[in-house]
């Protein structure tokens, strides 16, 4: 007979007080249990059939019509017994499903692999579909997983996924490395996030500029996510080109060695902020004396245009520049100067109004 979990679960305290009685008596006799526990004849009745149905009373041997009390283990065992029996038949089933099953991973991995040289790219532009290969990847990394992240402050949910993917990784043995930008340092859930997957062994480095997102997985398989310019959203990813093909592969990890061989080491606590900041306002100074406007200054650099010119208008100040223009020419001039007489602490003098 099967069970429901609430037939299981049906030992109320009057059942259990007649029960205890039962086993005093040495039988149960419905009639002196009532007595002595001031029951009504329907309490004792129902009391009767739920210690038969969990089967702490069983028939007498020779007398069927007198029902004894049983120890709770010997109900117990006949109770569930054949439940048992099923559990450790299904286990067994799994066991069999799954050895049959990944008997095949061989096969689908050569599979895969020969697949993988006829189909070097992959374009996917349901965002759906780029999260779930992520997600996979992510969980059978067996080695090493890098990557690229141009913009500044993170999202909190992409935070909170990256901190759960970075420590599996970790956990498995995989090196996890990341540049990030500078700006992203100013951000106190990206510095919490650091700080947790640092402390568990990842890498993290920023740099004051980076291309776009990049993410390599094992150096076999590249992601290069796309993102609609137009999107409101700074970090969202459409869609993205899945690459593995080997030379190209290469080809992204030099690139990804460049920029982290550049990057300067992200460690929350440390007091090196002062030099990120000269750092970020050098990479202003260059981008502003190539012409670009405050919009592409900011984007090229991950932070908002707003933060953007209240670091134009501090150099502005610093250099004794009337305009933008005129900061521009004179951190131009004064760089050419330095490449003529390196070491001099040259001024560069009143430039054009």
């Amino acid at each position: 007979m099967n069970y429901s979990h609430s037939e299981f679960a049906e030992l109320d305290d009057i059942s259990a007080a007649a029960y205890g009685q039962a086993v005093e008596l040495g039988r149960f006799i419905g009639k002196d249990i009532a007595v002595q526990l001031a029951l009504s004849p329907a309490e004792i009745e129902r009391a009767e059939k739920v210690l038969i149905l969990l089967r702490l009373l069983q028939p007498m041997p020779g007398s069927p019509d007198v029902l004894v009390p049983v120890a709770p283990d010997v109900a117990t065992a006949d109770l569930v017994s054949s439940a048992e029996t099923q559990v450790r038949d299904l286990q067994q089933a799994v066991t069999d499903v799954r050895g049959r099953l990944m008997s095949l991973t061989p096969v689908y991995f050569e599979g895969r692999r020969l697949r993988n040289r006829l189909e070097a790219f992959d374009v996917i532009t349901d965002r759906d579909t780029v999260q779930s290969m992520l997600d996979h990847l992510s969980q059978h990394c067996r080695q090493t997983m890098e990557s690229v992240a141009p913009g500044g402050s993170r999202p909190r949910p992409a935070l909170l996924a990256a901190r759960q993917s970075a420590l599996s990784m970790r956990e498995r043995g995989v090196a996890v490395r990341t540049v990030y930008q500078h700006t992203a340092r100013s951000d106190l859930a990206t510095r919490a996030y650091v700080r947790d997957v640092t402390a568990a062994g990842a890498e993290i480095r920023t740099a004051d500029q980076v291309i776009e997102r990049i993410l390599i997985y094992d150096r076999e398989t590249v992601f290069l996510p796309t993102r609609d310019r137009s999107d409101a959203e700074e970090h969202a990813i459409n869609g993205a080109i899945v690459v593995r093909e080997p030379t190209l592969v290469a080809f992204v990890c030099n690139v990804f060695e460049h920029l982290w061989d550049g990057a300067t080491p992200f460690v929350p606590d440390t007091t090196r902020a002062p030099t990120i900041a000269d750092d970020l306002k050098q990479s202003i100074l260059r981008l502003m004396a190539k012409g670009y406007k405050d919009e592409m200054v900011a984007r090229r650099l991950g932070m908002s245009v707003r933060t953007c010119r209240r670091h134009i208008s501090e150099i502005t100040e610093e250099l004794e520049a009337t305009s933008r223009f005129q900061a521009g020419y004179n951190a131009a001039m004064s760089e050419m100067r330095q490449r003529v007489n390196p070491g001099r602490d040259t001024d560069p003098g009143p430039g054009p109004a």
